[in-house]
């Protein structure tokens, strides 16, 4: 695939990404029982898909291209977990939502993630467009709570509705296609043994959020039938890696 191709097809995610998360916040705003009511499926979905994604996919990939991938996909699943922890460690989880804590803070936390989850397009997409669709579609379907969950925090550190809702767009929203912007000129330029690295790196990161991120909520709130969109985020990812 010509590179120039490369650019705007991870653009095009990155920026589906983001018009997913914007949908979130305009949901919860309009209607934040149903959004409240409903989030563990989108939540449970989104794991199933990550998970089985990155274990079927995306770490044989990267195993093929890189001697050190096992060692590279430990360090970003123990990166991220990292990270979580010191956020974690100047915030209360004081409410029922995914990202702990209230206000401001964890709001940078979810921008940061999110510029992550930019850059992770542009090291998949760069391995090939179907590396880069599979992982995809698991960001892309945890980017509606995670648009729901930036807006609520805000809204109850304080904010009104309107700052709320322009600052939960910029922190969740934008920073994906940024982050992809940003990182895909540098990543063009890699080796295949340094694009494997980048790739193990990705993966482990989204075993993380579709592991130790998403799941955990999802098995605290108990709703019914959350096991099956789980099972359904599963079978997504396999079904794509057989049509694939």
């Amino acid at each position: 695939m010509a590179l120039g191709q490369t650019f705007w097809i991870a653009l095009g995610a990155s920026s589906l990404a983001a018009a997913v998360t914007a949908f979130g916040i305009y949901t919860v705003r309009r209607f934040e029982t149903w959004a409240r009511a409903k989030i563990v499926y989108f939540i449970s979905y989104a794991a199933g898909v990550l998970i089985a994604a990155s274990f079927l996919h995306l770490v044989p990939e990267s195993f093929e291209m890189n001697a050190h991938a096992a060692a590279l996909l430990l360090a970003g699943f123990a990166g991220m977990h990292l990270f979580h922890r010191f956020l974690c460690a100047f915030v209360c989880e004081r409410h029922h939502v995914i990202q702990p804590g209230i206000g401001i803070l964890p709001v940078f936390g979810i921008g940061f993630h999110s510029f992550i989850d930019g850059m992770v397009y542009a090291v998949t997409y760069q391995v090939s467009h179907f590396t880069g669709t599979l992982a995809a579609v698991g960001m892309v379907l945890h980017e509606f709570p995670e648009g729901i969950v930036t807006y609520l925090l805000l809204i109850h550190s304080g904010l009104r509705p309107r700052p709320a809702l322009w600052t939960a767009l910029a922190a969740a929203a934008l920073t994906t296609p940024l982050g992809m912007l940003v990182s895909f000129p540098f990543v063009s330029r890699v080796d295949p043994p340094l694009l494997g690295a980048l790739l193990s790196l990705s993966a482990g990161m989204l075993v993380y959020v579709g592991a130790t991120h998403l799941l955990p909520e999802a098995e605290r709130q108990r709703r019914p039938y959350a096991w099956l969109a789980f099972l359904a985020g599963v079978m997504t990812a396999v079904l794509m890696l057989v049509v694939g």
